[in-house]
């Protein structure tokens, strides 16, 4: 029983430490990012004509990105049917998929 006693203390002594020292760490740390927040919005504010290019510049990388995606899927979607085709001609299938998909043309 002293066991369980000295466990239950222990346990309301440690909450109660690492709930004071969980909200000074996260008052100190909320403090550096509102002064680091405010002087990256002064910043912005003198340098926002170059800003603009910037935008410009990342949403065309944003596009190329996308661009070479878009044509790795693609190719993925290639190969995946390639190997659908394969598996299906080693199963004995071919004949099978060629009629159901005539089937499907009519």
């Amino acid at each position: 029983m002293s066991n369980r006693d000295g466990f239950t203390g222990g346990f309301i002594a440690g909450a109660a430490v690492g709930g004071l020292v969980g909200a000074v760490l996260g008052a100190v740390l909320s403090r550096r990012a509102a002064e680091a927040f405010l002087a990256d919005s002064s910043e912005s504010k003198s340098i926002k004509g170059s800003k603009g290019k910037s935008s410009q510049m990342e949403a065309q990388r944003m596009e190329v990105a996308r661009l070479s995606l878009e044509d790795k899927i693609s190719q993925l979607n290639q190969a995946i049917d390639d190997v659908r085709l394969e598996i299906r001609d080693v199963n004995g299938n071919a004949q099978h998929t060629s009629q159901s998909s005539l089937a499907e043309d009519s």
